[in-house]
């Protein structure tokens, strides 16, 4: 299995075709070899859906793949990575609210610090209360922004009309799942659009 391949997500639906979570690769193909799961796939406007079995002879055909598929080699055969499954036996829907955790923040300020506005990786961000836990701040949604380490340094203790400072834009809760806004970007990840209307936007991301 490729690194690219470990590190792709395949979106999960239920019986109903409704998106209920995001899920690994590896849980996605326990799935579908336990035949409890099946792999939808999205190509030329239509939808079509495979068993394991049925969708290792399907990926033998890699001209009806795009070029940016991820793949996985085994001993006898390669096999695509499916970019959505849909459990057979499940119909329900998860309680659709974003998480408030530092990966969602990250990604609802685009690693960008929300004072100076650069963009920077996870390593050099960190979280800050806008108004200071001293001075009876809540870490909450619209408290809490990403900001670089030079300055929250800067604004240390102090609030940012104190430090003279301003906000790129309010800090508020999302609405919709950020991470996954983040991920249907990439083209990868198109077909899921099909699945993801306005009210399902909110599905959470599992580990």
């Amino acid at each position: 299995m490729s690194v690219s391949a470990l590190h792709s997500n395949v979106l999960v639906l239920n019986q109903h075709f409704r998106a209920v979570h995001v899920t690994t690769v590896r849980r996605a193909f326990a799935l579908l070899c336990k035949s409890v799961a099946e792999v939808v796939h999205w190509r030329d406007q239509t939808l079509y859906t495979y068993n394991f079995e049925s969708w290792i002879e399907v990926s033998q055909f890699r001209d009806q793949f795009e070029p940016y598929d991820d793949w996985i080699r085994t001993v006898s055969f390669e096999i695509a990575v499916p970019r959505i499954i849909r459990l057979l036996l499940y119909d329900h829907l998860p309680p659709q609210e974003v998480k408030f955790n530092r990966r969602n923040i990250y990604a609802r300020d685009g690693n960008r610090c929300q004072y100076c506005g650069g963009k920077y990786p996870t390593t050099e961000l960190s979280l800050d209360h806008v108004v200071p836990k001293s001075k009876g701040g809540r870490t909450t949604w619209t408290n809490v922004v990403c900001a670089c380490t030079s300055c929250n340094n800067v604004k240390a203790g102090r609030t940012p009309r104190e430090a003279s400072m301003t906000l790129i834009r309010p800090p508020a809760r999302p609405v919709r799942n950020p991470v996954i806004q983040l991920k249907i970007r990439h083209e990868k990840y198109r077909s899921w659009k099909q699945f993801l209307g306005e009210a399902y936007w909110t599905v959470e991301l599992k580990e």
